[in-house]
């Protein structure tokens, strides 16, 4: 009989330790995710969770709850919700031109 091996669900939140983490955690995502919207909202609910939702509750004025709903990539934050979360997060969004082949 071999030995049994307990593995845990891998989490992001885990592994963002600093701004830098996480800003390159958003890069990454904004340029894999296309047009799916959810998938950004999913990835900022990342952050928050490794940063602290409830210290983001606070910040935002949103309740904890509101905000895991509207950052689980299930539901369809508004972008005032993204630009509130954004900031309390200490991000900013920047525009570039889009280079296309």
């Amino acid at each position: 009989m071999g030995t049994m091996i307990k593995l845990r669900k891998w989490d992001s939140a885990e592994h963002l330790k600093t701004n830098e983490d996480m800003v390159l955690y958003l890069e990454a995502c904004l340029e894999e995710a296309g047009e799916d919207a959810a998938f950004i909202a999913k990835a900022l609910g990342t952050i928050a969770r490794a940063k602290g939702m409830t210290q983001l509750a606070r910040d935002t004025g949103l309740g904890r709850e509101s905000l895991y709903k509207a950052l689980s990539g299930e539901g369809n934050p508004s972008f005032s919700t993204i630009l509130k979360v954004m900031s309390a997060l200490g991000l900013q969004l920047h525009a570039a031109s889009r280079h296309t082949p």
